[in-house]
């Protein structure tokens, strides 16, 4: 590690190794401090890159996000993907993701973030892990550099730019407390634990500013009752809610399950108890359950692994048998048939509320099914304000000079919507390169 860089990283997931590798190869000199074992981050537990592909299309499905933000990332989408081409990654073919008209290209992820550090360490920059940023170094206004913690040493590091990119704070429960909400804190996890909000907490030490409020989060509906590992962000997320409903404590739809099993979450977490039971059919279970989520995926029959894991399942012949639903799950057996009944007689009119924007089916195909689920939170929605070259904001809206973010840090983008996390970090963090090149 040198005493002075262009450009600090901290944090070294897709959006800190994305702008690592850019700024190196336009020929800066890059430091990534990351917090783990090794780079990465949840990256290494995708496998896609997607997001809307017009303003029309991200307009509609994030319609409360920041104009400028959503806007920069469908025009900085196609040349983050040819930059991940350039890499030697291979970019598979475009595919639609999600049913609101998202398209993506699948890769390899592991492989993406093994070549960004690589780029970076070939380039004369240096990679340090079980490392952390303590202080970020301010002089007259602007930032000038960081303090690290590493091996058990404190040493001050000169930068032109630091970029915050630690991914969240989703690992902290009492800063999901803090800024989200009582039933967001209590969620299970679906990432990596190590973010924790270090980025967050540096940024509001420069009394940067931070939102939306009641932003929410991205995540999926999980069984409940099951101990959830990072080898079930995929496997057990139920995706197939979206052709299903969703029947609260209360015996009532909540919300419109077509929009989306992340949005549906969102939904979710603000219910009694924040539990709800998915019910579906036999048509459901062949057509959703037990298909993949994307094209080229492994299905995974989740009602059978579910239950082997201990969660809470039936299946019953009828409608009727639903009312005998176990006393100790605390539903009223007799209201969550006659929700479903309702929703029979409802759906594909006026009448339905919440209304069905998409699969209008009703459920009648024997057997039927169900599934007790409950939120898991992937990253939150508040985060750092950035503007579209990835700098960081101060309460005026004027840029905090020397300060960058990019990743699930930021803020602003998403407002209970959501096309695409890893294009976030992608778009942002090349954005956040090109400040560096460029100067601003």
């Amino acid at each position: 590690m040198k005493s002075e860089y262009e450009l600090i990283v901290v944090g070294g997931g897709m959006a800190g190794l994305t702008a690592g590798a850019r700024a190196a190869t336009a020929g800066a000199s890059v430091l990534v401090v990351e917090s783990g074992e090794g780079v990465g981050g949840s990256a290494r537990y995708a496998g896609y890159v997607w997001t809307a592909p017009t303003y029309e299309v991200m307009d509609a499905e994030n319609s409360g996000g920041d104009v400028d933000l959503r806007h920069a990332l469908v025009d900085g989408f196609a040349e983050g993907v040819e930059w991940i081409a350039s890499l030697g990654v291979e970019i598979g073919q475009e595919q639609r993701i999600l049913d609101f008209g998202g398209r993506g290209h699948a890769f390899d992820t592991n492989q993406y973030v093994d070549l960004c550090r690589q780029r970076i360490v070939e380039r004369g920059g240096d990679v340090v892990l079980r490392s952390e940023v303590t202080e970020l170094i301010v002089d007259d206004g602007a930032v000038t550099g960081v303090v690290v913690s590493s091996g058990g040493a404190q040493l001050s590091v000169a930068s032109r730019y630091v970029l915050l990119a630690t991914g969240g704070f989703q690992g902290d429960p009492e800063m999901r407390r803090r800024l989200m909400g009582e039933a967001e804190a209590a969620m299970p996890l679906r990432s990596n634990p190590r973010s924790t909000g270090a980025g967050y907490r540096l940024a509001e030490s420069v009394d940067a500013a931070t939102g939306f409020d009641d932003a929410g989060f991205y995540g999926h509906l999980i069984p409940s009752n099951v101990d959830f590992t990072d080898e079930d962000f995929v496997a057990m997320s139920l995706y197939s809610s979206e052709h299903s409903i969703l029947i609260n404590l209360d015996g009532e739809r909540f919300v419109d399950e077509t929009i989306g099993d992340h949005i549906s979450a969102n939904a979710l977490a603000a219910q009694r108890e924040s539990r709800a039971l998915m019910v579906f059919d036999e048509r459901v279970y062949n057509d959703w359950v037990l298909t993949s989520y994307v094209d080229g995926a492994v299905a995974v029959d989740k009602l059978t692994v579910a239950s082997r894991r201990g969660g809470r399942v039936g299946k019953a012949d009828t409608l009727d048998e639903f009312e005998y639903l176990p006393e100790e799950w605390g539903y009223n057996g007799a209201a969550v048939v006659r929700a479903v009944e309702q929703f029979n007689a409802e759906v594909g009119t006026d009448a339905l509320a919440p209304g069905r924007l998409r699969d209008q089916e009703r459920l009648l195909m024997a057997p039927y099914y169900v599934i007790e689920t409950i939120p898991a939170i992937t990253f939150p929605f508040h985060g750092v304000r950035i503007d579209a070259q990835a700098r960081v904001l101060n309460a005026a809206g004027a840029p905090i000079p020397g300060l960058l973010a990019a990743g699930s840090d930021t803020g602003g983008l998403w407002k209970r919507a959501y096309a695409g996390g890893l294009a976030s970090a992608l778009v942002f963090g090349s954005a956040a390169a090109r400040t560096v090149s460029v100067g601003g």
